[in-house]
C-alpha cells in the first residue's frame, strides 16, 4: 500500500477511536471490561483522546508529504506509537484489567505496528 492510502487509513482509525472514547467513553470501555464509575475516569477517558486525536492529526496531516527522510522518521515513529499500544494494552489483557472485547486491543495494536513496519522497509 502507498503511504498516502496506508497514513490515511491510520488516521482515521485514531480518529474513530479519538471520537468515541471522548463522545462514548460509558459505551465503549465496558466492552473491555473497564468501568467507568465516576467524573474522573470519565476525564481519563477523554484526556486519553487528546493523544489519539493527535496521533491522527499528525498522520492525516503528513500523509501527501514526498521528503523520503521526513517518512522514514515518522514510520519509525507510528512502529514505536503502535508497540506501545501492544505493551500497555497487553499488560492490561495479562492482569486482568481488559477482559472479554479487550484482548482485541493488543491485536488491533500489533497489526498497526506490523503494518507500519511494514511500510517503514518500504520507505
Amino acid at each position: 500500500m502507498n503511504n498516502k492510502t496506508f497514513l490515511t487509513l491510520h488516521g482515521v482509525i485514531y480518529t474513530i477511536f479519538s471520537l468515541a472514547l471522548f463522545f462514548v467513553p460509558t459505551l465503549m470501555w465496558p466492552m473491555y471490561g473497564v468501568e467507568i464509575n465516576d467524573q474522573y475516569a470519565l476525564f481519563l477517558s477523554q484526556h486519553t483522546s487528546i493523544f489519539l486525536g493527535g496521533v491522527a492529526a499528525v498522520t492525516l496531516l503528513l500523509r501527501n508529504i514526498d521528503h523520503h527522510a521526513t517518512m522514514k522518521q515518522l514510520m519509525k515513529a507510528l512502529v514505536i506509537t503502535n508497540l506501545l499500544g501492544v505493551i500497555i494494552t497487553g499488560y492490561a489483557g495479562v492482569t486482568g484489567i481488559f477482559v472479554g472485547f479487550g484482548w482485541s486491543d493488543p491485536a488491533f495494536f500489533l497489526l498497526l505496528t506490523v503494518l507500519s513496519g511494514l511500510q517503514l522497509k518500504k520507505q
